[in-house]
């Protein structure tokens, strides 16, 4: 596979003097490897099928797709929402999103305040394990959150999917035992009839003032 684009352009999100929400725009799906994650974790080909992108931050491979609802923070080193705690930081936009969600569906929406989870071998994909931050229904997760952290301050991101990810794992060279179980989390048909403007909205208005934008992948 030729070398890897970046899934946005860094030097300008980390340029930004104020804090910024961004609702990600996308367009076709893109298949996403953490930022340290290797390419051959994939079929051979598989960037032919589909753009492929490397985000900055920790965390496995991710399937975006559109539907999907991403949701991006940037919080400089100045503003009182940011942290030096790596986990402090997750968990905090993972209360955001379980307060938001707790009010628009029926309730039942809980943050993992814990260290990372499951099965080693399944963390090739992002949402077949548990981060702090990361907001589950039940047994199901509802909520991915990774982040990067840079000297001007940190970028989290986060996603709840609009469908589950079948092809994720038709995409994958090699499939760890449980996988397929592992990743069978909740998708935004399945947690509740709310609108999704209302939701953003709510999210936007939350916990104080943010600059909000609309952020365009690089497929």
């Amino acid at each position: 596979m030729s070398d890897i684009e970046e899934l946005y352009d860094y030097a300008t999100l980390r340029a930004e003097p104020r804090a910024t929400m961004h609702v990600v725009s996308l367009e076709r799906s893109t298949l996403v490897l953490g930022g340290s994650q290797r390419a051959s974790v994939l079929n051979e080909g598989a960037d032919l099928v589909l753009p492929l992108r490397r985000r900055r931050g920790g965390g496995g491979l991710v399937l975006l797709q559109p539907g999907d609802l991403c949701i991006d923070w940037w919080i400089p080193v100045d503003d009182d929402r940011w942290s030096p705690d790596v986990r402090v930081s997750s968990i905090r936009v993972g209360e955001w999103w379980a307060c938001s969600l707790n009010r628009f569906g029926d309730g039942g929406f809980e943050v993992h305040r814990g260290a990372l989870g499951g099965e080693i071998a399944h963390r090739i994909a992002c949402f077949a394990g548990r981060g702090p931050g990361e907001v589950f229904l039940g047994e199901r997760k509802v909520v991915g959150v990774t982040q990067w952290r840079v000297r001007e301050g940190v970028y989290l991101s986060t996603v709840v999917h609009a469908k589950g990810s079948g092809e994720l794992l038709a995409l994958l060279r090699d499939k760890p035992e449980g996988l397929e179980s592992a990743l069978d989390h909740h998708t935004l048909s399945t947690i509740a009839p709310f609108e999704v403007g209302d939701l953003v909205a709510d999210l936007a208005e939350l916990v104080g003032t943010w600059q909000l934008k609309t952020l365009h992948l690089r497929t």
